[in-house]
């Protein structure tokens, strides 16, 4: 009897992209750069596109910058990228806000298949626009099964980033994101997708209601008294806030004169501690002084451990929507900080 053929017909993957505005969707005007290109014309100014083995499917899901897009239109597009059923999800956006919208969709993210969230710096208009060579790598990544498993990834300067590690550095350059807490986990290298490290999926969180609690985040700056916490205090109709990030010096300091109303205010609303550096964590027991990360902690403050301020309050808002109590949101910031 002969052994069984082991040749198999190639597979086309399947990718749905969701264009969203942005940069690389705007051409110069005479009052500035606006929106003008849609998906159709994206995908032209790319004919490389072609020799990857995949079926595309483009849609033009908003045409925003990235400044105007919501909660609503994030969780709006996973529900769309879950029903399409696709192989692979690229989505294509303004660049202001991805750290964001990538996070929030790695929290909401069912499936295994990869969510690559690209942009551009450089408008077309402009000498070396950065679009194009963007959107083929995050095309070439969304196709590879190598990133199967990895959650929301932000694909930029042949950069494989993950969501929750994923910062806007600077505000001009086209290597502007990094991950500095972790570093790419993979690049693109003559037109292939590589991994270099593996990253461990986490709960998915699936709101019951809509993503649209009221979460400010307050900077802490050298001698600020209570002044910027005053707005946020119960007043006689109810709190005026349902959360708050605290985006504290260091390791999570802030002036001794804020530790008694922040900590007074997280004994009606949720308030989480975070770091304003950028990088590096919050601790939980190195510092004692009135106004430190252990003093804070003792009065009901929430670590957020490796999160920054940003993705904190995406993960607060997103907790407070899926009705987490106090215990349950602690334990959301204790798995997703990365400090246990």
């Amino acid at each position: 009897m002969p052994a069984p053929s082991t040749y198999r017909e190639p597979v086309t993957t399947a990718i749905t992209a969701f264009f969203l505005g942005g940069t690389i969707s705007m051409t110069g005007h005479d009052d500035g750069a606006v929106s003008r290109l849609v998906a159709a014309d994206l995908i032209d100014a790319v004919p490389q596109l072609a020799q990857l083995d995949m079926s595309l499917d483009a849609r033009d899901f908003r045409r925003l910058p990235s400044a105007c897009l919501t909660f609503d239109d994030i969780v709006e597009l996973v529900a769309a990228a879950a029903e399409s059923g696709a192989d692979g999800i690229v989505v294509v956006q303004g660049t202001d806000t991805i750290e964001e919208t990538a996070y929030l969709i790695d929290l909401l993210w069912p499936g295994d298949a990869p969510v690559v969230v690209t942009g551009a710096m450089r408008n077309p208009s402009l000498a070396g626009p950065d679009g194009p060579a963007n959107l083929l790598a995050a095309m070439t990544v969304a196709a590879s099964d190598r990133f199967r498993g990895y959650g929301a990834l932000v694909v930029l300067n042949d950069e494989v980033h993950a969501a929750r590690y994923v910062r806007k550095t600077h505000s001009t350059n086209t290597a502007t994101f990094a991950s500095p807490n972790a570093g790419p986990v993979g690049l693109v290298v003559e037109g292939e997708a590589v991994a270099m490290f593996g990253v461990a999926r986490r709960r998915t969180h699936m709101p019951t209601g809509p993503v649209n609690s009221r979460v400010p985040i307050v900077a802490v700056g050298m001698g600020d008294d209570a002044t910027a916490l005053t707005g946020l205090a119960t007043n006689g109709d109810g709190q005026n806030c349902d959360g708050l990030v605290v985006a504290g010096f260091g390791a999570g300091h802030v002036p001794d004169v804020l530790a008694e109303p922040v900590g007074a205010l997280a004994q009606r609303v949720p308030v989480v501690l975070a770091s304003r550096t950028g990088a590096g964590p919050v601790l939980a027991h190195t510092y004692g002084f009135a106004g430190s990360e252990t003093d804070l902690l003792a009065r009901g403050l929430i670590r957020a451990g490796l999160l920054d301020p940003y993705k904190a309050r995406v993960l607060l808002r997103v907790a407070l929507a899926c009705g987490y109590d106090h215990a349950g949101i602690v334990a959301a910031f204790a798995e997703a900080a990365g400090l246990g």
